[in-house]
């Protein structure tokens, strides 16, 4: 098995052409001026369509979502992000699988992670996490052991996905369980991009599929988005309901790895986060 889809081109394609399917048929007609019609049996923009407003033919197209080996420049694949209104972290997930430098940027490869990052996070006052790219949870604090109600101490490989999905304790902690849940999905499908069939993703992917239904629902529906910050609820099993504000940082050293840090809503803001 190769051990990503940039090692296995022909996964890497039909991971591509699962997401321009799925980014067509959410793009309104109306949207470039297109009549809605009577005729159409799907919703979005017919391959046809796309192909005329991108300028290139529909052949060509089709063979991209067919996933057939074809040359596509960057050009062409900014008039798709641009046609499709892909948000921004669509457009790197677009990018990534198609193995072309995004004119807008893109993340840095990753390197070793840093010495002392455990102590860094322990010396926060708020609960903070770090997680790497399967969002297993590599560093915790005391303060997110007493907000999870002792998770991650008490899970022998801690993963955030696992927890939310497999954990019935987090369907009680996470205020508005099903709708979170459901936005972490396409977070985490942003997050692995084109690593998304690495052997780790894989396994990860090979646990969670079978064993959650809602899971497996979500990640097929191929939707990406941006993990952002904002309030977050939990109802604590001593505390009542307790409310937070998100913010999460990247390593500049090892960009697939997060610091999560959730601060007290009513609590004196710290340093420069208020």
């Amino acid at each position: 098995m190769a051990d990503a889809i940039g090692h296995d081109p022909s996964a890497r394609r039909r991971a591509l052409g699962a997401f321009l399917r799925s980014a067509r048929a959410r793009t309104q007609p109306a949207d470039h001026g297109l009549p809605a019609g009577v005729r159409r049996r799907t919703p979005g923009l017919r391959r046809e369509e796309l192909a005329q407003l991108c300028g290139i033919s529909a052949t060509w197209y089709t063979w991209i979502e067919q996933g057939r080996e074809v040359s596509v420049s960057v050009a062409v694949w900014q008039r798709l992000a641009d046609v499709l209104g892909l948000a921004r972290a669509e457009r790197h997930y677009l990018f990534d699988l198609a193995e072309c430098a995004d004119p807008q940027g893109r993340r840095n490869d990753c390197v070793a992670l840093p010495e002392g990052l455990a102590g860094c996070v322990d010396s926060i006052r708020c609960p903070a996490y770090i997680l790497d790219r399967c969002w297993n949870v590599l560093a915790w604090n005391e303060a997110l052991l007493h907000l999870f109600d002792g998770w991650p101490g008490r899970a022998e490989h801690p993963n955030l996905l696992a927890y939310i999905f497999l954990d019935p304790a987090a369907r009680e902690l996470v205020v508005d369980w099903e709708r979170r849940a459901s936005r972490v999905v396409a977070e985490f499908r942003a997050d692995v991009g084109v690593h998304a069939d690495a052997a780790d993703i894989q396994m990860l992917l090979g646990d969670l599929l079978p064993a959650s239904p809602l899971f497996a629902h979500w990640w097929t529906r191929q939707a990406v988005v941006d993990r952002e910050g904002g309030v977050r609820e939990f109802q604590h099993p001593h505390e009542g309901i307790l409310r937070f504000r998100q913010f999460t940082f990247r390593l500049a050293t090892r960009e697939d790895c997060k610091l999560v840090m959730l601060l007290d809503e009513n609590a004196a803001p710290i340093g420069g986060l208020d």
